[in-house]
């Protein structure tokens, strides 16, 4: 799921909810039109968050000692985004 499905199912939705005046029996054109402008909502802010939430890097080093044993540190560095204008 990524962003183009996100403005896709906008697109669709608000074309359906504001320019559709054509009827179907039974069937709100304009309701499911709003429900799929705010799942196209929610699938944009969904990715948006994800990619955030994935940003950093992450350092393994092993170090064998002489007796044979190994010791592994782990440093986790987090990457702030930069500072919007």
């Amino acid at each position: 799921m990524g962003y183009g499905l996100g403005i896709f199912l906008l697109a669709v939705g608000l074309i359906l909810a504001l320019a559709v005046r054509d009827t179907i029996n039974n069937v709100d054109l304009t309701m499911i039109g709003w429900i799929l402008a705010a799942v196209g909502v929610l699938a944009i802010v969904l990715n948006a968050a994800a990619m955030t939430r994935g940003r950093g890097s992450r350092t393994v080093s092993t170090t064998t000692h002489a007796d044979g044993t190994q010791t592994t540190t782990e440093q986790a560095q987090r990457q702030d985004p930069p500072p919007s204008v």
